[in-house]
Parts: structure tokens; C-alpha cells; sequence
């Protein structure tokens, strides 16, 4: 495994962690249950700490995809076939 390998593992680690930090947009189960979470397309500002979270998942996932196509380039694995 080169060093590009290990980055890549890290950022997944991280992603899947702030994706288990970020707030529920419903009420759970017992909303979905009883009918209380009808207002699914309501706009809600998320502020503080879920907004820094939410920037930093977005940010992570960039960068994960920069790193994706970058271990595909640097491993040599094949592309589309050519025609």
C-alpha cells in the first residue's frame, strides 16, 4: 500500500464519522409512526455546529473524490476501453 492509500482510508473514516454526527431531519420513528413528521420539505437553517458539519462533509467529500480518481491514476487501473 503506498502513502495515497492510507489518506484515502483516513477520509473515508472521517466521512462515515460526520455523517453519524449530523442531526436527524425528522422527529424518528415514533414522528414517522404517529404522522408527525409531515412537514418533510419545510426549509430549515441549520446553525452552529450542525453547519460547521455539514461544510465539513461536503469539504471531506471533495476531497475524497480527488483522492479516488488519484488512486485510479496512480495504480494504473484501466479506464473505459478504447474504441
Amino acid at each position: 500500500m503506498n502513502w495515497y492509500d492510507y489518506v484515502f482510508w483516513f477520509i473515508s473514516v472521517i466521512i462515515i464519522i460526520l455523517s453519524l454526527l449530523q442531526g436527524g431531519k425528522s422527529e424518528g420513528a415514533s414522528g414517522a409512526i404517529t404522522g408527525g413528521g409531515l412537514n418533510v420539505f419545510v426549509k430549515t437553517k441549520e446553525r452552529g455546529s450542525e453547519l460547521i458539519i455539514s461544510y465539513l462533509t461536503l469539504g471531506f467529500g471533495i476531497i475524497f473524490l480527488f483522492f479516488a480518481l488519484l488512486c485510479s491514476v496512480l495504480t494504473g487501473a484501466p479506464a473505459a476501453a478504447a474504441v
